[in-house]
């Protein structure tokens, strides 16, 4: 169940990782709001680090582009899986080893930051590092492929099954990982959320003693932050809504929900739970018969917190979602 801070986010952890696409942006623009929210954040002290599964980009690309949006960024900042990927393998390999880059420019440029040195896919090498990579070749991968059956090691920057395109949602690097596992049989280390290394990576970077993972996705950002001990808060800009909050079993559950970055710099109240549901803030929410019920007004973010409350404690006693069609959140 959701969890309460007295304090404002903004002044209980000192540092917050931010996803970007869906928290910070969406497309090729800014989510209303967020620019002005994080500089709030980041003047009471909170650092913040921009924390992405894309290793396609270098991280002064990202930064450049957040600056456009206007975000304070700079490229030390951002911490991408392709970074991530690199550690794990100079931790084992050491500096100098020689290793299969099978992306984009991104992953290049981290393996080689990070004292390794990139080669293609037929050359001499210790193991062989994956990432997102719109120009591959189908060559090179089938060479890499071969070469991961017969033993080198694999470590992949992530598994996101999509990528958000300019012509729409494409297939994203985890396509190619689920290709390359059926093919060799063999599971990757994973550098990229849902898998802690990439928020190991963060803190190594950035610092902090108590932090908070923000996104948007049950299935990367909030499992991430479990997987990796960590706290965390779902912001409803991105792929979350209603129908999926539902589905969230445990392990996909964030610790604070608030509809957007605002939610960084407010305190959070856990609703009162009672046998006919919870209330909050002038809301009231509870499920008969399997079907949500909200009645009330206030403030929307207390309107998706008794809603998650409820609809958890339904899925936890009957195994079922909670039915939820006809059930509209206030805009925010």
């Amino acid at each position: 169940m959701l969890g309460s801070s007295a304090q404002a986010l903004c002044q209980a952890y000192d540092l917050a990782m931010l996803d970007l696409d869906g928290v910070v942006y969406v497309g090729g623009e800014a989510v209303p709001g967020a620019p002005a929210y994080l500089a709030q954040a980041r003047h009471s002290g909170m650092r913040l680090a921009f924390v992405t599964n894309n290793a396609s980009r270098p991280p002064d690309q990202v930064a450049e582009h957040l600056r456009e949006l206007g975000v304070d960024a700079t490229p030390q900042d951002v911490v991408t899986s392709a970074q991530a990927a690199a550690q794990l393998l100079a931790d084992r390999f050491g500096d100098g080893a020689r290793v299969v880059c099978l992306g984009a420019e991104g992953l290049q440029e981290a393996l080689e930051a990070a004292g390794l040195v990139p080669v293609g896919a037929d050359e001499d090498a210790v193991a062989i590092a994956t990432g997102y990579g719109p120009d591959v070749r189908w060559g090179a991968i089938m060479r890499a492929a071969v070469r991961i059956r017969d033993g080198l090691p694999w470590v992949a920057s992530n598994t996101d099954e999509t990528f958000p395109a300019p012509f729409g949602v494409a297939p994203g690097h985890g396509v190619q990982v689920d290709m390359l596992r059926r093919f060799t049989g063999v599971d990757p280390v994973v550098a990229g959320k849902p898998e802690r290394p990439l928020l190991d990576e963060t803190v190594r970077r950035v610092g902090g003693r108590r932090s908070l993972m923000v996104g948007d996705r049950l299935d990367t950002d909030i499992e991430g932050a479990h997987n990796a001990g960590l706290e965390s808060l779902l912001v409803l800009t991105g792929v979350t809504g209603l129908r999926e909050l539902a589905a969230a079993g445990p392990q996909h559950r964030p610790t604070y929900l608030a509809p957007d970055l605002a939610g960084l710099l407010t305190a959070h109240a856990v609703p009162e739970r009672g046998p006919d549901g919870a209330t909050q803030g002038g809301w009231s929410a509870r499920v008969v018969e399997g079907r949500l019920e909200v009645s009330g007004a206030g403030d929307p973010a207390d309107w998706w917190r008794v809603v998650a409350q409820v609809v958890w404690a339904h899925l936890d006693d009957s195994g079922r979602p909670s039915d939820v069609s006809g059930v509209e959140a206030p805009a925010r």
